[in-house]
């Protein structure tokens, strides 16, 4: 029976996580470690920002929530759920650093694909998208081929489709990646809107000062390991981008 996601405290509960890549080269086994001993919480509703130096671990552990890769020790749960779990997926909204959609297609058209691909109604499908798109500010936009979209275009129609099946829980990799200011603007502003709508957005980025502005909590990753875990009372007192120096040069 699937768990009541709104009365679950945990929106995301990792412990002990390790996940350690292997590959052989020349008859010999090197090993990397991706992260070590990983132990977070993010809250149901609240926006949970994963900041840390390239290499640090931050796509890795997204990834391990996903289920696109698998642990070498530990254990998530989503709502309480153990991961990876495919029937559970349905539970996350997922947008990767790199999108890529197929140009061809006009974004509603994209949308319809997604929606059928996660199961989705027929008959729910048109309502869903046009709600989509008004909360993204996107419906002009709707019916023109992806190959016109802008950058920050592009960016919300991945936000797009990682929302059209209602997910309660959103995690995106690098969410303000190559967008100018006026688009980081726009993201932190649509993120704030789905927190108020009851989302809970879990998100990495290396953008400290954008964090600082739009997060709840923001855990620093260091060398594969979560070094601590920043409360906005913390970065009042003192700014983000110095606490997060502070900790990496430790």
């Amino acid at each position: 029976m699937e768990k009541n996601s709104i009365a679950i405290k945990s929106a995301i509960k990792i412990e002990t996580l390790t996940k350690i890549y292997r590959r052989s080269h020349l008859g010999r086994l090197h090993t990397t470690t991706g992260v070590k001993n990983l132990s977070l919480e993010v809250k149901t509703g609240e926006i949970f920002g994963l900041v840390g130096l390239n290499g640090s671990g931050k796509t890795t552990t997204i990834k391990l929530i996903l289920g696109l890769l698998f642990p070498t020790d530990g254990k998530i749960t989503v709502f309480g759920n153990p991961m990876p779990d495919r029937k559970k997926l349905h539970l996350i909204g997922y947008l990767p650093e790199l999108p890529y959609f197929h140009k061809k297609f006009t974004g509603k058209e994209l949308l319809v694909f997604y929606s059928k691909l996660s199961g989705m109604d027929r008959g729910l499908i048109p309502g869903r998208i046009q709600e989509i798109a008004g909360l993204l500010e996107m419906v002009p936009y709707m019916d023109k081929r992806i190959s016109d979209y802008s950058k920050g275009m592009m960016q919300r129609l991945a936000i797009a489709q990682s929302l059209v099946h209602d997910p309660p829980l959103l995690v995106f990799d690098e969410l303000v990646s190559g967008l100018d200011p006026l688009g980081i603007r726009e993201m932190r502003t649509l993120v704030q809107k789905l927190k108020e709508r009851g989302k809970t957005v879990f998100f990495s980025s290396h953008l400290i000062s954008e964090v600082e502005r739009v997060c709840d909590r923001v855990g620093i990753l260091h060398g594969g390991s979560l070094v601590r875990v920043v409360e906005q009372t913390d970065w009042q007192r003192t700014n983000l981008e110095d606490i997060f120096i502070s900790e990496v040069k430790k």
